[in-house]
C-alpha cells in the first residue's frame, strides 16, 4: 500500500503562484510515474502534469509555460509549482502514483482557489 499527501493549496488572486507537494510513503517501490489531475465541480478528473520515473515531463495544454513538475527522489514527493493562476485553474488537484504490478494510488486531494 502507497500513501500519497498532498499540500499547499490555497486561496490566491489570479496571476499568483502556489506550489502543491505530494509526499509518497508505504510500499514505494516501482515507482513508474506520479501526476497530478484536477476536478471542477461538475467536471471529469484530467491531466494537469506528470512525470515519469525516467524524469520525462507531460503537461496538459493548458498549463503548458505556466506550470512545472519535479520529483524529489530522496524525499519520495513530487512538486508542482504553479504560477500565472487563471481562475480557470480553480479546482481540487488530486496527486496520482502508479507503481510496478499495477499499482495505483490517489491522494485526498487539496483545493486550489484563483479568485480575485
Amino acid at each position: 500500500q502507497v500513501k500519497l499527501v498532498e499540500s499547499g493549496g490555497g486561496l490566491v488572486q489570479p496571476g499568483g503562484s502556489l506550489r502543491l507537494s505530494c509526499a509518497a510513503s508505504g510500499s514505494i517501490f516501482g515507482f513508474n510515474a506520479m501526476g497530478w489531475y484536477r476536478q471542477a465541480p461538475g467536471k471529469q478528473r484530467d491531466l494537469v502534469a506528470q512525470i515519469t520515473s525516467l524524469g520525462s515531463t507531460d503537461y496538459a495544454d493548458s498549463v503548458e509555460g505556466r506550470f512545472t513538475i519535479s520529483r524529489d527522489i530522496g524525499a519520495n514527493s513530487v512538486t508542482l509549482q504553479m504560477n500565472s493562476l487563471k481562475p480557470e485553474d480553480t479546482a481540487v488537484y488530486f496527486c496520482k502514483g502508479v507503481y510496478s504490478r499495477g499499482r495505483t494510488y490517489w491522494g485526498q486531494g487539496t483545493q486550489v482557489t484563483v479568485s480575485s
